[in-house]
């Protein structure tokens, strides 16, 4: 019989929208042998590419990228769902020996995973989120801060899918949300925060704006209408989508579009940075240096376990 090693890491790359996470997690796959699952609310989803910023064929530069197009745009997908397909795709990574990169700017998904959080599993009501996707965001929280006090405090009270599924786990159970139980990895984990000035991430994403319309997002958020997505639905997205969406239906114009755009997407910036600076364990860094600095000494304490396979 004979031992063969395999690596217990994850690196996590967290940061605000536009601030290059994507980018650095493929040059650290490409310095050390990893692979890339995705931490986004939206890439999960087929067919949201452009307004999601997912990165294509040529930015991911042959590295192999899990997470991404696991579901349809016509279906909720759950942070459940999330956590169960990404604790895979970690897992088949490291059994390959390689480093699985946990990359993106979903602090939700980010600690589902790295904390392997205990997350309700009430099933959808459908006929329920449709009745409670008819209310705007602000009776939404009203109803939930009425029902749930607890949960009001701590959800993010401007995302209608959050407060929906909220409010169906305390009408379906008839109890509070479950306060979530973590489980922490049985293993040391690297995460990485990317530190940018809040001005020049406020350029950065106006020129990824002008990118992301120069390359046809309206034409996306077309066709996913045509395909059967409701405009509510895709409102629902946020950010680019809602606003895109909103112009398609000549609710605003084009200039009203592209400064709610600019506009939400600070905003958004403001409340992942709120999140993730509450995770005393972030190394914040400025650049790819810095990063490999750090990723060579957590790499260099080579944790291992054992698996027993048969002599060749």
């Amino acid at each position: 019989m004979m031992e063969k090693t395999k690596l217990k890491k994850l690196i996590v790359i967290v940061g605000p929208t536009a601030s290059g996470k994507s980018g650095l997690a493929v040059e650290l796959a490409r310095i050390y042998g990893g692979e890339i699952i995705s931490a986004d609310s939206r890439q999960v989803y087929r067919g949201m590419d452009i307004g999601s910023g997912k990165v294509t064929k040529e930015e991911t530069r042959g590295i192999k990228h899990h997470l991404l197009d696991v579901a349809s745009p016509k279906r909720t997908f759950s942070a459940a769902q999330y956590q169960k397909l990404a604790l895979k795709a970690v897992k088949q990574v490291q059994e390959k020996n390689k480093i699985p990169i946990l990359c993106g700017g979903t602090g939700f998904y980010i600690k589902a995973v790295t904390e392997q959080t205990n997350l309700p599993t009430v099933a959808p009501d459908w006929k329920l989120r449709n009745e409670l996707a008819k209310k705007s965001t602000d009776e939404l929280f009203a109803i939930l801060t009425k029902k749930d006090p607890r949960t009001a405090k701590r959800i993010e009270r401007s995302n209608p899918r959050r407060l929906i599924r909220a409010l169906e786990i305390v009408m379906k159970t008839g109890k509070p949300v479950p306060e979530t139980k973590p489980l922490l990895l049985p293993y040391p984990i690297l995460t990485l925060g990317i530190s940018v000035q809040r001005q020049k991430l406020k350029h950065l994403i106006s020129q990824r704006l002008a990118k992301r319309l120069g390359r046809g997002m309206l034409s996306e958020v077309k066709r996913l209408r045509s395909e059967g997505i409701s405009w509510k639905k895709l409102e629902n997205f946020g950010l680019e989508y809602r606003y895109c969406a909103l112009f398609l239906q000549k609710k605003i114009t084009r200039p009203e579009m592209v400064d709610k755009i600019q506009i939400e997407s600070e905003h958004y910036v403001k409340r992942q940075l709120t999140w993730f600076k509450k995770d005393k364990t972030v190394h914040w860094i400025k650049n790819l240096r810095e990063a490999k600095k750090l990723a060579d000494k957590y790499l260099a304490m080579r944790e291992k376990i054992t698996a027993r396979v048969p002599k060749t």
